[in-house]
């Protein structure tokens, strides 16, 4: 069996996949050898791999040399091509998400919208990912006006949707929630039109909020990294 680490900038997802079949996931705040173990005891794991978006820690090493574990980093192989200039910068975590999608939905033109922390537009057209976008998530929308002015209240990401703001917090959750909204219902217009055969998945951590509101329709796969670094897993280990 296989074991997927997924360090992000907020939380670590990790989880088992016997083969293609995921088994369990956890969402952990804090990873550490000790959950993960406890995670995947009753489970004989054959490989590991690890990817994160931060900087390899002590945390990191400790997984690495406890699990064995592969580092998912620029020089490892994957299965599909790509002509991004500075692979040695891009968050592997999204090229992990075009790779499971193209297992998903193979010979078709796919754009990945990971809603995390950030949001990340991912393209893979004609055969090659071709890089993409990145843009504050929700949560950090806010923070950044709770910061960077004197008198904004801070706000969370909630269900509370509103077109137009009568108040100072509706006007705040209206210029950001529905300002994210309208922006990834371009992104995916604008893909649509200029891609045939194409297809659109969602994932990550605000996957359901934008899965309900986006007027356009897209799959959404919230385990769609963890598959994806399954499949990079499995490539290297045959």
């Amino acid at each position: 069996m296989n074991l997927i680490i997924d360090i992000g900038n907020t939380t670590t997802k990790v989880a088992i996949f016997d083969g293609e079949e995921l088994i369990k996931h956890q969402i952990l705040n804090q990873p550490s050898v000790s959950a993960i173990v406890l995670f995947s005891k009753v489970h004989h794991i054959s490989n590991s791999i690890i990817s994160s978006v931060k900087q390899k820690d002590i945390i990191c090493n400790e997984l690495i040399t406890h699990f064995n574990a592969l580092f998912l980093t620029h020089k490892t192989e994957i299965p599909i091509s790509t002509n991004y200039n500075t692979l040695k910068t891009i968050g592997m975590d999204r090229l992990a998400g075009i790779v499971g999608a193209n297992k998903e939905y193979p010979n078709k033109n796919i754009l990945v919208i990971d809603a995390g922390s950030c949001i990340t537009f991912d393209f893979f057209i004609d055969g090659l990912y071709c890089g993409g976008r990145i843009s504050p998530g929700v949560q950090m929308r806010y923070d950044a006006l709770h910061t960077f002015t004197n008198q904004l209240p801070q706000i969370s990401i909630s269900d509370a949707h509103f077109t137009l703001g009568k108040d100072t917090n509706s006007s705040i959750i209206s210029g950001v929630q529905q300002g994210a909204i309208d922006e990834m219902d371009t992104v995916i217009d604008t893909f649509r039109k200029e891609n045939k055969d194409s297809v659109v998945i969602l994932c990550g951590g605000d996957y359901k909020f934008f899965d309900k509101h986006l007027k356009n329709s897209i799959f959404a796969d919230p385990f769609l990294v963890l598959k994806g670094l399954n499949i990079i897993l499995e490539f290297n280990a045959k």
